[in-house]
């Protein structure tokens, strides 16, 4: 199984924007994003899409960890709730499969706050290609 250096290193955009993978297995993977200025709203929040770019990144690599041999992936729907703002310390996800089949492989990746709240949810469904 690739380390987490590895799997981050074979996403650009993530690591372009900070993202950073601590534990990946099957199960769970998870990731942080530091709360940075250049992240956030006018009113010093972290960007709804620094969030969301956070899930998928998390959420690609659990559907990536369970994608069955000789197969790829590609995020074909996602779909965020956003609870509340994060405005220092760092954004935490934990994503983990709901379903892996042979078609779609559907992820949900929990975000939180240097305090353990819940920030956002992330449900995305990837599908599976066949090569």
């Amino acid at each position: 199984m690739p380390s987490p250096d590895e799997l981050r290193s074979a996403m650009p955009f993530a690591q372009a924007t900070g993202v950073m993978i601590e534990i990946a297995s099957p199960e769970e993977v998870t990731g942080t994003l530091d709360w940075a200025p250049e992240r956030c709203t006018a009113g010093g929040a972290l960007h709804g899409g620094a969030l969301m770019t956070l899930a998928d990144s998390i959420g690609a690599v659990c559907a990536f960890l369970n994608l069955p041999p000789d197969t790829a992936t590609t995020t074909v729907e996602s779909s965020s709730r956003f609870f509340r703002a994060v405005r220092e310390g760092r954004a935490r996800a934990v994503a983990r499969p709901l379903h892996a089949g042979r078609t779609t492989i559907v992820v949900q990746t929990d975000l939180y706050d240097d305090n353990g709240r819940h920030v956002a949810q992330t449900t995305q469904t990837q599908a599976v290609l066949r090569s």
